[in-house]
């Protein structure tokens, strides 16, 4: 599956509690707290949500660090503003 991400877009992430299988979502780095990484949700649970970049070959997503727990769900990002060519809503893919 190619990226839907590249290096430098910027992106208007909405607050959620929860997100669905193939949102886009925003969880602190487990590996540095300082760090926000987005990975795409690909099981969501009460425990928490299974992350996995749209590139594995070349992503740490929740295979590395396992689930994020739900309380640290920061939103979901739903529309690319920067760069302009590539403005546009990011949706959610269906498995």
């Amino acid at each position: 599956m190619t990226p839907t991400l590249d290096a430098g877009d910027r992106l208007l992430v909405v607050r959620a509690r929860r997100a669905r299988c193939g949102d886009v979502a925003v969880v602190p780095d487990p590996r540095e707290a300082s760090r926000l990484v987005v990975k795409r949700v690909i099981e969501a649970s009460a425990a928490g949500v299974t992350l996995r970049g749209d590139n594995p070959d070349a992503s740490t997503d929740s295979r590395t660090f396992g689930p994020a727990p739900l309380k640290t769900l920061r939103g979901r990002a739903v529309y690319r503003y920067y760069p302009p060519n590539r403005r546009g809503r990011i949706g959610r893919l269906v498995p």
